[in-house]
């Protein structure tokens, strides 16, 4: 009985020796062929032909080139914009390059990922309005239209009417413009084979851009020249002209860029962060770091980014509309003016 149990404590203390260096995946014997490895004397260096010598530098190249990429080489190729569209592992397709007068106009990752979401707003919204066109009074939207309906009433009500206030129809296309827009550029990034456009800050650049010229439209509509160039002075002394003007004038441009940072920045994060985390596995070279770790905190922070998306598209459009509300604002002007006038 006991020559049995010492079999069976032999055999276990084998299975095991085999799976714990496949799970850990530990290099045993390649570390030591390498410490095998017999050492090159010297009197044998100086043997060495004189050609292979020269060619050692080109072969050093060509495995530098041939090897494998570093994980961080692998997220800035996804993170940033190129001129490839990758399929892993069906291919890839690469765009044109364009340059005209010396401007660079390419087609890039980024651009098309723009034509697909503009493509997908006109789309959805093409199918709800002709389902909104086929109902009866009597009738409730279901589905798709009923959730876009849902979206729109909220922008409409909780953002626009509550930050810009009287007037806010003529600025509701814009916002809802942007803010579904903007969601489904995020959406997209998570998709496979997708792209996060808004995670190209040329991209909240131009979207910050937009807000900058209406909401400076709307400042100067509502209050003409005299009152926009009264409200760059605070209502303050003369004497602090000097100081308050350059202030409000620098604050005109903060707020853009603050759009432009927030929305370019956490969309790119989120990217960095599961990459980073699937990567760990990778590097450490172990099945138990992936189920452990990488996986279930990749899932996590995957399921964040959808939560981020919304929020990110709503943050965008509320301060838009917030900024806008401000500027129009006639609180407070007709103080500015009265003050200016007595000083």
């Amino acid at each position: 009985m006991k020559r049995v149990k010492a079999t069976k404590a032999n055999a276990i203390i084998k299975v095991l020796a085999i799976i714990v260096p496949l799970l850990l995946n530990i290099n045993g014997l390649a570390l030591a062929t390498t410490q095998e490895a017999p050492a090159v004397s010297p009197v044998a260096a100086a043997a060495i032909e004189p050609h292979a010598a020269a060619e050692a530098p080109e072969e050093a190249h060509e495995a530098a080139a041939g090897g494998e990429e570093k994980a961080g080489d692998v997220i800035m190729h996804h993170i940033l914009d190129n001129n490839v569209l990758a399929f892993e592992p069906f291919g890839e397709i690469e765009l044109p390059k364009i340059v005209i007068g010396g401007f660079d106009i390419s087609i890039t990752k980024h651009v098309v990922m723009l034509w697909t979401v503009s493509a997908i707003v006109i789309g959805l919204f093409a199918l709800a309005g002709g389902t909104f066109k086929n109902m009866t009074s009597r009738q409730a939207p279901k589905g798709l239209a009923n959730a876009l309906e849902a979206l729109v009433q909220f922008i409409r009500d909780d953002v626009a009417k509550a930050n810009i206030g009287k007037g806010y129809e003529k600025y509701l296309d814009f916002l809802l413009t942007a803010f579904f827009f903007i969601l489904v550029c995020n959406l997209l990034g998570l998709v496979p084979y997708g792209s996060t456009a808004t995670g190209n800050i040329n991209v909240t650049l131009t979207l910050a851009t937009f807000t900058f010229f209406i909401t400076q439209a709307a400042a100067l509509k509502a209050h003409g020249i005299k009152g926009y160039l009264a409200h760059l002075t605070g209502g303050t002394h003369p004497a602090l002209w000097i100081i308050m003007i350059p202030i409000e004038f620098i604050g005109l441009f903060t707020k853009p860029v603050a759009l432009t940072i927030r929305l370019f920045a956490n969309m790119t994060a989120g990217h960095i962060v599961i990459l980073s985390l699937i990567f760990i596995s990778f590097i450490l070279k172990s099945y138990i770091v992936a189920v452990v770790m990488s996986v279930p905190f990749s899932i996590f922070i995957y399921l964040l980014e959808l939560f981020v998306a919304f929020l990110q598209a709503f943050i965008f459009t509320m301060l838009s509309a917030l900024f806008i509300g401000l500027a129009s604002a006639h609180e407070g002007h007709d103080e500015h003016e009265a003050g200016a006038a007595h000083h």
